[in-house]
């Protein structure tokens, strides 16, 4: 084992990222394999794999909760996230990136980057996560290293630099030339891995692609050009030590390839991952704020405690609650601060995490990430610390719901149990919506998909034993002004015994192309005291809940406070948030209004002989086809369709493709929608 001089050195925290089906899962049961965390291959189809283990994900056969699990490699410790590919549970992996110091993107060797695969690297992007890419499925017919790397540089836009050259190709892909080392690995059929030289009719392209290599980090880093422009080569230990830094500065990604499947490529992945991938020390200071003042913690196991809670599961021996640790050590039995919610929590266990299976232990230092056992109301996004050092990190961004369902359980008994599952779902995940409908009195649950909300009813069947009725999904639209108004009076008087209420406003309403809401004022004078027009944006503020073309949120306007009137002692602060919230409610009323509508972007793939019928389906749906290709034998058509349109799509596009077709999505925003569909 290695000798560092700190302890941290030797830690890896990393999230493995793609695209549904890519093969995130596989990778990391190889890599379980691999390093002997497990002792027999799990499999997807077979429903034996560690990260995959709630009964919806075997029987879905698709990842649809982060998981953690901890392995060595080399003398490293990885703490690993295996997160999901489906759009519908974008917010598990944001909540994961929020705490990971490096992640591996997985790409399908035939399709390259797909649209998921671009969503999750945006994710990665916002998060300044460094990534390594390992083009996955290189033994499949049509696999093309060359075609998936030039789909990463023109869709992700990286400096992809391609350190492996693959050893055969499609079903006779047999191993990858190290163009670092310049060494060949060669796998067996009964998985040994053998280090050779590289074979003789390879070693002319091995060369070039060298060359190509050391000319593309020559270019992003200054060190290697420099050695470059003296020698007009780089050394292995130049090479390495740039393409470690291009890394992690995020200039570049390093791009491998392999079978996952077939248990060839996982090993260089892992030394990849040890040698390129930051390490808590790598990373900057950790961000926090303490009284409005910004602070940061170094990852020091002797620094005051901080950490951070991104996942809650309740399980039936108890709550668990998953913390990285960015600063100083926590012990079994402490208690922290919780900074969120302003009280006291008592750490009762510490676990390291192997999935669904933990090893405990008696303390956890600074770049870990572990569960812990005993916290009371801790949530995703809370900040743990020493309660001496007060210290609030940035929460993970909680993305609003698309999409809602009327659930009521069938049994009249059952209602309080129904009301306690629905806050134990949105406890383990803040993108699920729980309200109740003022005109119906339904109990409305709200996600970011028809799976999504799918998964969630499942669960209180399954966990909760609860029979459940859910009513059609129903998307969730905004209001948005199309023709503005100017100078709007409005007069708010109230004299009902005592002091009086007295507001007077007047209000300018325009579109904001930038969308959101935007509040000014251009009162002058001090008609309108600074304190009063604080609760004058309140009040427009309270008027954006409900809309007048059918009480849907309120997005994209402009509102500027013009003018306005007091009255010596019966003006406030209530009295003019009143008279903000009445006059932008009137306002709006004059105003041309626009409903908008949530639209996603679309990938069929299915056979070419199928791809009239789904044109047609589509345009029918009010989709805009967007583009067309051939690939592999089959077209990939993507188009934007309005999400209303696309509820049963999935068991259409089956049917009318005989089992073959598959169907991706994603979010991407707002668009104008019919009227008509306010009353859907």
């Amino acid at each position: 084992m290695r000798t560092h001089l700190n302890p941290l050195a030797v830690v890896r925290n990393l999230g493995i990222l793609a695209h549904v089906d890519a093969g995130k899962t596989t990778v990391t049961e190889r890599i379980l394999f691999a390093t002997g965390t497990t002792h027999k291959r799990g499999e997807v189809h077979d429903g034996t794999t560690v990260t995959d283990f709630d009964p919806q994900e075997r029987d879905r056969g698709i990842t649809i909760f982060a998981a953690a699990v901890s392995c060595a490699w080399d003398g490293h410790r990885l703490n690993l996230i295996d997160t999901p590919g489906h759009v519908d549970f974008a917010d598990e992996v944001e909540r994961a990136l929020r705490v990971l110091d490096g992640a591996v993107a997985v790409f399908d060797a035939v399709a390259g980057v797909e649209p998921q695969s671009e969503s999750v690297w945006r994710q990665a992007d916002r998060h300044g996560v460094p990534r390594i890419a390992f083009v996955n499925k290189m033994d499949r017919a049509g696999a093309d290293l060359d075609a998936a790397v030039a789909s990463i540089r023109e869709r992700l836009h990286p400096a992809p630099l391609v350190v492996q050259l693959p050893v055969g190709s499609e079903d006779t892909f047999t191993g990858v030339v190290d163009l670092v080392r310049m060494r060949a690995l060669l796998w067996a059929d009964d998985g040994t891995c053998e280090d050779v030289p590289v074979p003789g009719g390879l070693r002319g392209e091995a060369l070039a692609r060298r060359r190509s290599l050391e000319e593309a980090v020559a270019e992003l880093h200054p060190g290697a050009l420099e050695e470059f422009c003296v020698t007009g080569a780089l050394s292995e230990g130049t090479l390495s030590s740039a393409l470690r830094e291009v890394t992690r500065d995020g200039d570049g990604v390093v791009v491998l390839c392999g079978s996952a499947y077939r248990n060839r490529g996982v090993e260089p992945l892992l030394d990849a991952v040890v040698a390129y991938l930051p390490s808590p020390l790598d990373v900057p200071p950790v961000r926090g704020t303490d009284d409005g003042e910004e602070q940061t913690r170094p990852a020091d196991p002797a620094a005051p405690a901080s950490a951070l809670a991104f996942k809650v599961h309740a399980t039936p021996t108890g709550r668990l609650t998953y913390l990285r640790i960015y600063s100083g050590t926590i012990e079994k039995g402490d208690t922290l601060w919780d900074a969120s919610a302003g009280r006291s929590e008592r750490i009762g266990r510490i676990l390291r995490v192997q999935a669904d299976r933990h090893a405990p232990l008696d303390r956890a230092v600074a770049g870990d990430i572990v569960a812990v056992v005993g916290l009371k109301s801790a949530r995703a996004g809370s900040t743990l610390c020493a309660a001496e050092a007060p210290l609030v990190l940035e929460p993970p961004g909680v993305p609003e719901p698309v999409v809602s369902v009327a659930v009521e359980s069938r049994r009249a008994g059952d209602t309080d149990r129904l009301a306690s599952g629905l806050a134990r779902l949105t406890e383990e995940d803040p993108s699920l919506v729980v309200r109740s409908d003022p005109e119906t009195g339904q109990t409305v649950l709200s996600g970011m998909g028809e799976l999504h909300l799918e998964v969630a009813v499942e669960k209180l069947r399954r966990e909760l034993g609860l029979e459940v009725n859910v009513g059609r999904p129903r998307v969730s639209y905004r209001e948005t002004v199309g023709r503005g108004v100017s100078g709007l009076v409005f007069r708010h008087v109230k004299q009902d015994g005592g002091a009086g209420q007295f507001a007077h406003v007047v209000l300018d309403v325009e579109p904001h192309e930038e969308g959101g809401f935007e509040f000014r004022s251009a009162v002058v004078g001090g008609r309108v005291p600074q304190e009063f027009v604080r609760a004058v944006e309140a009040g427009c503020r309270d008027a954006l809940t409900e809309g007048p073309l059918g009480g849907h949120p309120v997005t994209g306007l402009r509102v500027t406070l013009t003018d306005g009137a007091t009255h010596v002692k019966d003006s406030s602060d209530t009295a003019f948030r009143t008279a903000g919230r009445l006059g932008l409610r009137e306002a709006l009323r004059a105003c041309a209004m626009v409903l908008l509508e949530p639209v996603v972007e679309v990938t069929v793939t299915v056979p070419g002989e199928a791809v009239g019928g789904v044109l047609g389906d589509l345009a029918a749906r009010r989709g805009k086809v967007t583009g067309s290709v051939s690939r592999a034998g089959a077209a990939v058509v993507t188009a934007t369709v309005p999400l209303a349109e696309l509820f049963g799509y999935a068991t259409r596009l089956r049917s009318r493709t005989q089992g073959r077709g598959t169907l991706t999505a994603r979010p991407t925003g707002y668009a104008p929608a019919p009227v008509a569909a306010s009353a859907r």
